[in-house]
């Protein structure tokens, strides 16, 4: 009995760690592949993306430990990429003053980072007051960003975002830059995870969010205000996309109403194979983190060795239906360590 125990203890070792364990395999995978993957120029390029997709995860870990889900982060990150790009390039016209206004670059990514929580606090109201579930609610605040995105240009891309010095708006391409040969885009990423791990670990909130996840009926008999949790984790996961929306036009110096497509999938990706089960009530900031780095390595990788997108698109929705079974045969195994040690003490 002793030593079936032992081997459970290790298996479950080996299961709360296998975000981490997958990622060096791949690591090592790839740098015998492609003599060049952890050469200074691949490693940055793969810490851009790695920052991208881990921002939007951050804030897809609070709503999915509530039961939730949001499918609209992607776009998002297209929209405020365009509302950003045309406010640089074009500024806003009041029409009805004749007026055009162009607007600093602080100013700028408050606005948008305001943007990103109203939608977010739009689907948290839709959800908690008109019983929507969060899958309908989000697809359709999903294709709604992607149409203002594209109606913002007709379509068209905004190109070369530098702004204009007489006009003082210049400085946004920062948000893109290497400082000390590391992407801004990681400095934001790890300043969000930081307090990503406060507000789940240190404050109220964080215990709000896990039992709202766990146990939504008890939550609220022990008074947490349950709907207004919700509302807030998809604001917090739209003011995370709005991050993302601003780096990535930063970092490419241009807007697209296609940017960020199917990011949505990257983020749920590497949050469930961080540990966030999707049953909600359950999850860590770290191993959200581990899995952002596990799907850009795996993407960047992918792209280096030559595989088609097509197939890489097979390859993802395969990690998310594997990471998805796995969380299950943990905690089904967590349920059984349980029972047999209760039927032991007794």
């Amino acid at each position: 009995m002793k030593t079936k125990n032992n081997s459970n203890q290790l298996m479950m070792t080996i299961l709360k760690g296998r975000t981490f364990i997958v990622l060096i395999l791949l690591v090592v995978f790839f740098s015998i592949v492609k003599s060049n993957f952890l050469a200074p120029a691949t490693l940055t390029m793969v810490a851009k993306h790695v920052a991208l997709y881990g921002i939007l995860a951050l804030g897809m870990t609070f709503v999915i430990i509530t039961g939730g889900i949001d499918l609209s982060v992607g776009s998002v990150v297209g929209l405020v990429g365009m509302l950003a790009g045309g406010m640089i390039q074009e500024g806003v016209t009041l029409g009805f003053a004749g007026v055009t206004l162009y607007f600093s670059v602080p100013v700028i990514v408050i606005l948008m980072l305001i943007v990103g929580c109203l939608i977010g606090a739009i689907n948290g109201l839709i959800i908690t007051k008109l019983n929507v579930a969060p899958f309908i609610t989000t697809l359709g605040t999903m294709y709604i960003c992607r149409g203002f995105a594209s109606l913002r240009s007709g379509g068209a891309t905004f190109s070369d975002i530098t702004g204009y010095e007489g006009l003082g708006n210049v400085g946004f391409k920062a948000l893109g830059s290497n400082f000390a040969s590391i992407p801004a885009g990681v400095y934001v990423f790890a300043v969000l995870a930081v307090v990503s791990v406060i507000l789940l670990k240190k404050v109220p909130f964080g215990w709000y969010v896990l039992a709202v996840g766990g146990n939504e009926k008890s939550a609220r008999l022990s008074g947490i205000k349950a709907d207004k949790i919700k509302i807030l984790v998809y604001m917090i996961s739209g003011f995370c996309a709005a991050w993302a929306g601003m780096i990535n036009t930063a970092q490419l110096s241009a807007a697209h109403p296609a940017s960020g497509d199917s990011w949505e999938m990257n983020a749920i990706a590497a949050t469930v194979l961080g540990g966030t089960s999707m049953a909600g009530g359950s999850g860590t900031i770290l191993g959200t983190v581990v899995g952002a780095f596990v799907i850009g390595v795996i993407n960047d990788g992918m792209t280096m060795c030559g595989v088609s997108e097509f197939w890489q698109q097979v390859i993802r929705g395969a990690v998310i239906i594997l990471a998805v079974v796995i969380d299950q045969v943990q905690r089904n195994m967590q349920a059984r360590m349980a029972l047999q040690a209760r039927n032991e003490n007794k």
